[in-house]
């Protein structure tokens, strides 16, 4: 990127609540939220956001990983949310689909991942994450409505290491991204590295506490994550929620783009 990665200090560390995220946002291009922010920001008790943890246990495997992996399992849903009620709308269960331009490892195809279960769709944290941060990013430019992505990653130390971000230093093709650590066990990676779009500078950090949050301007940042390895002879495994926001609609081929 030009410039050597540097600690973060206190860049992007969001505090004041939503007006605290949206000036991080402003000024950075991302803010860094610590768990009981979250809870502010989502207006939720942290016990609630703990019910959907057993559900990462429960993720099947990535069928759809290029360089040959075993090490990433996942579910996938898509959402409307309309603004400003916070109504939330889950369409019919679609592809995930991003352009070669922003993931010229998986992009260009189409990929159909295991819906996101019904009990977790049910819980009143998820339903609180969705329509919070999308009224947070709403916050810096006024939507009707935002089309949303929503992810659940377990990336595990099978075969000796696992890739968070196999395709490399990235943008995801949408407006702005909330990345919510669920849990660490037993690894050690997995830092967090967060470059100007347009420029030379890059932090780099590790989220540690379940319920923290990265939120990004994806047009003003690129971000990856380093790879996991277990920290002692055991298993390992590094577990995320991404939840994408877009307001031109979902990413989709176009017509005669490939398909798989």
């Amino acid at each position: 990127m030009g410039e050597a990665l540097c600690d973060p200090g206190t860049a992007g560390q969001a505090g004041g609540g939503s007006a605290g995220a949206l000036a991080a946002l402003r000024e950075e291009g991302f803010a860094r939220l610590d768990p009981s922010a979250v809870a502010g920001l989502l207006d939720v008790a942290p016990a609630l956001l703990d019910e959907l943890r057993p559900s990462w246990e429960r993720l099947p495997a990535d069928g759809y990983l290029r360089d040959g992996g075993r090490y990433r399992r996942r579910r996938h849903g898509s959402y409307i949310l309309e603004l400003p009620d916070g109504r939330v709308e889950r369409p019919a269960h679609r592809a995930h689909w991003q352009p070669v331009d922003y993931n010229a490892l998986h992009g260009g195809f189409e990929r159909w991942f295991e819906p996101i279960e019904a009990t977790v769709e049910r819980n009143p944290a998820w339903t609180a994450a969705i329509v919070g941060f999308g009224r947070l990013f709403a916050g810096l430019g006024q939507v009707p409505r935002w089309y949303v992505e929503a992810h659940q990653f377990r990336i595990d130390t099978t075969g000796g290491i696992g890739r968070p971000t196999p395709e490399g230093a990235h943008r995801d093709g949408v407006d702005f991204v909330a990345i919510l650590m669920v849990g660490r066990e037993n690894i050690r990676g997995g830092e967090s590295r967060v470059f100007e779009a347009h420029g030379p500078k890059g932090l780099r950090f590790t989220v540690m506490e379940p319920w923290s949050a990265l939120l990004i301007d994806d047009a003003r940042v690129i971000h990856e994550t380093t790879p996991i390895q277990p920290a002692q002879d055991a298993p390992g495994w590094r577990d995320t929620l991404v939840i994408t926001y877009r307001a031109d609609g979902f990413l989709s081929p176009a017509p005669g783009d490939a398909t798989a």
